[in-house]
């Protein structure tokens, strides 16, 4: 029987080293259907779309074209029988066991294995880890923003990576104290990151501690709804560090609001959404989906995504002009990638060029990076800028937190970053003012 299954490499998904990826495309129809990661990758110039095969011209830098395309036979036929065994057990969401199933190094015997499992469960009793995680997953879609279901997906793809590292299916029996400790141990040292020029391994220590912390939710709503017996998580550090990060001052920000951009025209309304960030102290999800109506009496109603919680953020001057007026009450279309790129070349404009030192551990090495301060100037630095901004101002944080949304001063006080030489002037201020205050009193 004929598969819908073919051998696929686009010319217009070309990566920075020149290759495409090749990819197995299942479709069961048009509307449902996977790519499978051979992982294999080639210039596609090389890539016979006809014959669906890797031409023998292919440079040898790339490898052997005959054994490459042996081992595209070899896991196409793979494909095959992991579609064959998803119709012999009756799998409703066939394409989706297909995409959770294959690897490009997965062996007949863990195939086998996999059947022997999969015949003894139920539809509704499957505990295989990667379903279940899915189905928590989906569950969430309506519930949370697209950006926390993002994060979702990085845990997911973590534990694939680190599930493939280790040779063995993850599943609910296996995950241990012993098991945390090898997966925080792969994400630092040996998980390989995507999408970078070199070879890079190894996570920020952050970003492990936001897949643990997942890991420990997911674990915990699947325990609740006894699904799964309850696991012992009392070892699951959540790891964490400070993360260093800038804030623009209130100056600066003046001088990006200002700045003449008649030369740059692509870049004005990225200039105007970063202010208009900075000035609100919004997050990116909430800033980007703002709408007429939700700006009444120059101030901002909004409902945060990420918390469910309505903030009210009275507009200053500049912030109101740029929504009434250089927005005309519509937030332009802007993707978050995209504006965390347009904004350093905003900031370098307006000179924000100083070199700042940032550190932090990857692995168990503390890695030092000095970058030009606009190069460190993201989408988050919105919120940052206008919690730092308004603390050195002397606005009361309990006022700050009804705008920025904050519901712990100790998560509040993570967003300020002052320098020293800030601290100590803010402390100036304060005697300055108790000492007036004591001069009323006693005069």
């Amino acid at each position: 029987m004929l598969l819908p299954l073919k051998s696929i490499c686009s010319a217009s998904k070309v990566r920075r080293d020149g290759t495409s990826l090749i990819f197995l495309q299942y479709c069961k129809s048009e509307s449902d259907k996977t790519l499978l990661n051979t992982t294999i990758a080639i210039p596609p110039k090389f890539w016979n779309k006809k014959l669906c095969r890797i031409t023998d011209d292919l440079p040898q830098v790339f490898g052997s074209a005959g054994k490459l395309n042996l081992e595209l036979h070899r896991m196409f036929r793979l494909a095959e029988d992991i579609i064959h065994l998803a119709m012999r057990l009756k799998i409703e969401d066939n394409v989706l066991f297909v995409k959770k199933t294959f690897r490009p190094d997965l062996t007949t015997s863990e195939l086998e294995e996999i059947e022997k499992k999969q015949e003894t469960l139920k539809p509704e009793q499957n505990l295989d880890f990667f379903y279940q995680l899915d189905e928590y997953i989906k569950s969430k879609e309506k519930k949370v923003s697209e950006g926390t279901i993002g994060v979702f997906r990085q845990m997911k793809e973590h534990l694939l990576a680190f599930e493939a590292f280790r040779k063995k299916p993850i599943n609910f029996e296996c995950i241990d104290l012993d098991f945390y400790k090898k997966l925080v141990d792969f994400l630092a040292l040996e998980y390989v990151q995507k999408r970078r020029k070199a070879l890079t391994k190894g996570l920020k220590l952050n970003t492990i501690g936001k897949t643990v912390k997942q890991l420990r939710i997911f674990l915990k709503n699947r325990s609740k709804k006894k699904i799964i017996l309850p696991i012992d998580l009392d070892g699951f550090k959540i790891l964490e560090e400070e993360a260093d990060a800038i804030y623009l001052t209130e100056a600066e920000i003046q001088r990006i609001y200002l700045l003449d951009l008649s030369e740059h025209p692509h870049l004005i309304k990225y200039r105007d959404l970063l202010v208009f960030g900075c000035l609100t102290g919004l997050r990116f999800s909430d800033l980007s989906v703002i709408r007429s109506e939700d700006v009444r009496d120059k101030k901002l109603y909004k409902k945060q995504e990420k918390s469910d919680h309505w903030v009210v953020v009275p507009l200053r001057e500049e912030a109101y002009t740029i929504f009434v007026h250089h927005f005309k009450r519509r937030i332009p279309r802007i993707t978050n990638p995209d504006f965390n790129y347009y904004i350093k070349e905003v900031g370098k404009l307006a000179g924000i060029v100083e070199l700042m030192t940032f550190s932090y551990k990857r692995g168990n090495k503390d890695v030092v990076e000095v970058k030009p301060r606009y190069e460190w100037i993201t989408s988050h630095t919105c919120r940052r800028s206008f919690c730092t901004n308004e603390f050195l101002a002397g606005t009361p944080v309990k006022l700050i937190m009804k705008i920025s949304g904050h519901k712990k001063e100790s998560d509040f006080y993570r967003y300020i970053k002052i320098s020293a030489e800030q601290a100590a002037l803010q402390i100036e201020k304060i005697w300055g003012d108790r000492n007036i205050e004591r001069q009323k009193r006693y005069a």
